[in-house]
């Protein structure tokens, strides 16, 4: 008789991940370092101690501890909203008619919305800690600056937001939660910051981008006596607090006999994607499996697919290190898509030195086909997914037609990142039959590529 396997599996309390996995300590080949755009020199921690915690950027640069021990303050805020649950999408199988035994981990079982949360209260603690007066960030669509508001407001430390102007405009009730959570939004580019009003000039009718956040951010959090700058995606640190939903993703695939052939994760700077297949990834670097690894990035956005691999700043105002990753030009303004969390001109370093050496594979996708992947999820899994998350939505049925072709009986797993309750202008766009699909030319793209930094003897 075949096991029946529950609809939702959830761990314990007590098998709630106690210690944070660095991927990196497993790396064959280590990602190259970020370089101080002033000396074209490796950073230290010391060169990060004005925009970053000190522990957070020892963090950032470590790359042989294979293990942190999650803070017990964190582990109690953790206990709140996790485990999240991995679930089996018995529904979505049977409309789509397919052999393949399709799991999703569900991150969107809190205040957030999202997995943003995971980061979120750890460099809030790590600011608090520190005695820090109050920390500066950036958002797209608003998962991270709500989850950031949360927890500094659990943690009692003034917070403010750059909001990509787009995203501000088209989800008001995103920085209605923020505000909630005592948050200071700012729609960015701004008149507060020098930077912002650079990019003003030059284009005054821009809908902005993380790029310019970022630049706002940082530009705040360095000229202001006790504050932080603290990012929601991309950096090393980040990716080392999202390996919990990996983690708990293999433990309860573990309980119920099952590991992934393919992990499949939507991608945009890095941050679920680099959490969720950690573990797995860990396990194809050191010989134990090899589970495929697919990450679903923007078509409007498409740094693996279409990017260099190239040294360049993180933020669009250049004020940022340098670092090493598939880049589409800092000075790459997006179109205004509706999944604005992946709308970053980088991918992770992390994940482009993987992508790079062979160990992940990238698809890009149209928004249109993404949106009609998370209708019909939503419709048969009572669901109605981000359109972030909704990539990795539309990456995973396409596998598990792959499989209904073929009649491979593959299992696979995909990160469902948050919900997308705030996204109805998108959703009703695609009903209306209104929404449009941005897809950069390559002279659109080369012109990123052409503002790229000339570093002697790397890039020149």
């Amino acid at each position: 008789m075949v096991k029946k396997i529950p609809h939702r599996i959830y761990l314990t309390e007590e098998q709630i991940p106690k210690q944070w996995y660095n991927l990196r300590a497993d790396m064959k080949e280590q990602s190259d370092p970020m370089l101080n755009s002033s000396t074209m020199q490796p950073v230290t921690d010391e060169d990060l101690y004005p925009v970053f915690c000190r522990k957070l950027a020892h963090q950032e640069l470590d790359s042989t501890t294979r293990y942190y021990d999650i803070p017990e303050e964190v582990q109690e805020f953790y206990r709140m909203y996790r485990p999240s649950p991995l679930i089996r999408a018995y529904n979505l199988e049977k409309a789509l008619g397919t052999p393949a035994r399709i799991y999703y981990k569900f991150e969107g079982n809190n205040t957030s919305g999202s997995h943003k949360l995971n980061s979120a209260v750890a460099q809030a603690y790590y600011a608090k800690e520190q005695g820090l007066t109050s920390l500066t960030t950036e958002t797209g669509a608003g998962q991270w600056g709500t989850a950031l508001a949360e927890a500094c407001s659990f943690f009692r430390i003034p917070l403010t937001v750059y909001m990509v102007k787009c995203s501000y405009e088209q989800k008001p009730f995103r920085k209605a939660v923020m505000q909630t959570f005592d948050a200071d939004v700012i729609a960015s580019p701004s008149n507060t910051t020098a930077v912002g009003r650079k990019i003003l000039k030059q284009d005054p009718d821009t809908g902005g981008s993380l790029g310019c956040a970022i630049s706002e951010a940082v530009e705040q959090a360095v000229s202001t006596e006790g504050c932080r700058y603290v990012l929601g995606s991309v950096l090393n640190q980040v990716l080392l607090h999202q390996s919990v939903i990996g983690l708990e993703s293999k433990i309860a695939m573990e309980m119920i006999d099952e590991y992934p052939d393919i992990v499949i994760g939507c991608a945009g700077g890095g941050s679920n994607l680099g959490g969720l297949i950690a573990p797995f990834m860990q396990d194809k670097l050191t010989g134990k499996a090899s589970p495929r690894i697919l990450a679903v990035e923007p078509a409007s956005c498409p740094s693996l697919t279409r990017g260099r691999y190239a040294y360049d700043f993180c933020d669009t105002g250049k004020v940022t290190p340098l670092a090493r990753m598939y880049t589409l030009g800092c000075g790459f303004i997006p179109s205004p898509s509706h999944a604005g969390g992946l709308r970053y001109h980088g991918m992770s370093p992390i994940l482009s030195k993987l992508y790079h050496d062979g160990y992940m594979e990238a698809i890009s996708v149209e928004q249109s086909k993404v949106f009609e992947a998370a209708v019909l999820f939503a419709k048969q899994e009572t669901i109605l997914p981000a359109p972030e998350s909704a990539h990795a939505i539309r990456g995973a049925i396409d596998e598990a037609l792959r499989c209904k072709e073929t009649g491979e009986v593959k299992t696979i797993l995909f990160g469902l990142t948050g919900t997308g309750y705030f996204d109805m202008a998108a959703y009703r766009s695609y009903h209306e039959g209104t929404m449009v699909d941005n897809i950069p030319t390559d002279d659109e793209l080369q012109k990123g590529f052409d503002g790229l930094p000339k570093i002697p003897g790397i890039q020149g």
